[in-house]
């Protein structure tokens, strides 16, 4: 009788599933404190990100983005990261991190979309997200 070892065999169950993720990215010709004083401000959203905020608010520890969903803005300038997620479901939301360049920075954005969403409108976003990533080099290149 030969013995099989089929440890590997239970490792299946434990692998978590993923979704569609899409990250971008953009060089800027700032420092990342200047980069991160931007994207880690929930009150200029609208200036950077129109297509997501219309309108900020306070709304005691978090904020609401055009009168009705609940954001939390997580700044780690130690990490160099901004993550603008659901308030009720922090996992759902986009992930960003500046990181030094050189002289300047690299910001990265990543997004996680349902394997429901259809391919057209990851794109559609994707295009939003690009003219996003241009208006931050813009105000802090500026």
């Amino acid at each position: 009788m030969v013995r099989v070892d089929k440890s590997y065999a239970h490792a299946y169950y434990l692998c978590m599933p993923t979704i569609r993720s899409v990250t971008r990215s953009i060089s800027i010709q700032a420092p990342p404190e200047a980069v991160l004083d931007l994207v880690g401000d929930a009150t200029a959203l609208p200036r950077w990100a129109p297509g997501f905020a219309q309108s900020v608010a306070r709304d005691g520890e978090h904020w609401l983005v055009n009168g009705s969903a609940r954001v939390a803005v997580n700044v780690s300038r130690e990490r160099g990261t901004v993550d603008i997620v659901s308030a009720d479901q922090p996992r759902r939301g986009v992930f960003t991190r500046v990181l030094a360049n050189g002289d300047g920075s690299e910001y990265l954005f990543t997004q996680f979309f349902p394997d429901s969403v259809p391919d057209a409108d990851v794109q559609r976003q994707i295009a939003v997200v690009d003219g996003e990533l241009e208006t931050v080099r813009r105000l802090t290149e500026a």
